[in-house]
């Protein structure tokens, strides 16, 4: 499960990080360190040639978190499809086309998960800590993503709005040191992979997607802050005591 994540860099870093070749932003996105469910989000996609496109062209957009299939009635059904599990990705109707041809990486400062404690609140239910998983070096985490175009059967065909660019993160079983907190996690895909994943001609394969190597994330313990949406600064990823963290 990725319910929650951090994207705090810019665009010019980002394009600099995955060897951007055209930005496609009307605006740059603001930082964000809650980034949740229907909110736009960085992609990082390449797109079949076109007439006025050269080949293999990398393009940095703002897509919506929740893909919605370009077969949906309603947008609405992106809300509960921000996550796809790999083990059936290949196969949904709901991401099996995107997965054949409209894969895209998703870049993050890290992620959130929330880790059932055995305290428990006023009402007998267990308080649950809030954790921020982010790569040990500080550097970008390129989550496995999919992204997809959904005409909006409400707007004309030549309203530049009606195409809506949606996504979702590609999840897998939590590694040995993750898994206490959340049995699922993002799939990354590693540097030398992201050509071959990005290619919208080369065939979708689960096996360039890989559970971030042991040892290369970390996860800490962070204020509750970020359990509510509305809450959005630098301070939800600062690390909390542990003597002041929940069991």
């Amino acid at each position: 499960m990725c319910g929650r994540y951090a994207s705090s860099r810019q665009p010019d870093e980002l394009a600099e990080e995955f060897e951007i070749d055209e930005l496609r932003l009307q605006e740059p996105l603001t930082e964000s360190y809650n980034v949740a469910p229907t909110n736009d989000v960085y992609a990082v996609l390449e797109r079949p040639p076109r007439d006025e496109q050269p080949a293999g062209e990398r393009q940095l957009r703002a897509v919506r978190w929740g893909l919605v299939p370009s077969w949906a009635k309603d947008a609405k059904i992106g809300n509960r499809m921000i996550n796809a599990r790999m083990e059936t990705v290949a196969e949904k109707p709901a991401y099996r086309r995107a997965f054949a041809k409209r894969r895209c990486l998703l870049p993050a400062d890290g992620y959130f998960e929330w880790y059932a404690t055995d305290a428990v609140d006023q009402k007998g239910r267990a308080r649950k800590q809030p954790y921020f998983i982010t790569p040990k070096d500080g550097g970008v985490l390129a989550m496995a993503g999919l992204y997809e175009l959904w005409p909006d059967p409400a707007k004309d065909e030549d309203d530049p709005t009606r195409w809506l660019w949606s996504c979702t993160v590609i999840t897998t079983e939590a590694e040995d040191a993750l898994g206490r907190i959340h049995d699922r996690m993002p799939l990354m895909v590693e540097r030398e992979r992201w050509d071959q994943w990005l290619d919208p001609a080369g065939p979708g394969d689960v096996g360039l997607l890989t559970p971030a190597a042991p040892g290369r994330l970390e996860a800490f313990p962070v204020s509750t802050l970020v359990s509510n949406v509305r809450n959005n600064g630098r301070e939800l990823i600062e690390p909390l005591p542990l003597e002041e963290a929940w069991g």
